[in-house]
């Protein structure tokens, strides 16, 4: 399900090329709104915008309210200062409710493989986030990976075996791996001298070729 919707406030911004550093000495951040119409500049307070965005992320609804005007926008592209760390700039794009959107969403490991807890290795996520489809009251930050699947060292978990949250189409390629097994060291020196034992000619093989190099 989706989370609880974040509230942002902010203001209209006319300030705009080198003079935006002026506002950001005074504790704001320069914004833009797109989509759904003309593109409309803002400022937001860099410890409100923070927290805003640490609760919402890139794929959560943000209820943001400029003046008297309010739109519902996700965060699209996040600037920061490149030794600072500081927000820097912050792109929203309007959305309409009742028109899907497409967008990328973690993946996210729940759970342990058998072969993992017997201790003959670990999964190795491949994957780390997929594409979906969904309205936007159907948006999920994450979709969980189930490692119960991997029952065997060589069970694969592939996209098309991602649970899809109700109202939401996953469109990545389903033959996509997602996680698969590996051995640790251990397991894969002693699968190797295993294989050496296996096709270790016998001695008095070698011996016989030897001879007849010799003559």
């Amino acid at each position: 399900m989706s989370k609880e919707r974040v509230t942002l406030t902010a203001e209209p911004r006319t300030v705009v090329g080198k003079k935006v550093n002026t506002l950001r000495r005074e504790g704001w951040v320069p914004a833009v709104i797109y989509g759904q119409g003309e593109p409309e500049l803002i400022q937001v307070k860099h410890n409100l915008l923070l927290k805003a965005l640490r609760a919402a992320g890139m794929n959560q609804l943000i209820d943001l309210k400029v003046g008297r005007k309010k739109h519902v926008v996700l965060t699209r592209d996040i600037q920061q200062h490149v030794t600072k760390g500081d927000l820097w700039h912050v792109d929203f794009m309007r959305v309409n409710m009742k028109e899907t959107i497409t967008t990328e969403v973690e993946l996210v490991l729940v759970g342990e493989s058998a072969p993992a807890e017997e201790g003959l290795g670990r999964v190795q996520q491949q994957l780390h986030t997929v594409e979906i489809e969904c309205l936007p009251d159907a948006l999920v930050s994450e979709i969980e990976v189930d490692l119960s699947q991997i029952k065997s060292p060589e069970d694969v978990i592939y996209v098309g075996d991602l649970a899809a949250p109700e109202g939401v189409t996953i469109l990545t390629d389903p033959d996509t791996v997602v996680v698969s097994f590996a051995y640790t060291a251990a397991e894969e020196v002693a699968e190797e001298e295993e294989e050496e034992e296996t096709f270790m000619p016998a001695a008095d093989a070698v011996e016989v070729i030897g001879k007849g190099k010799k003559e």
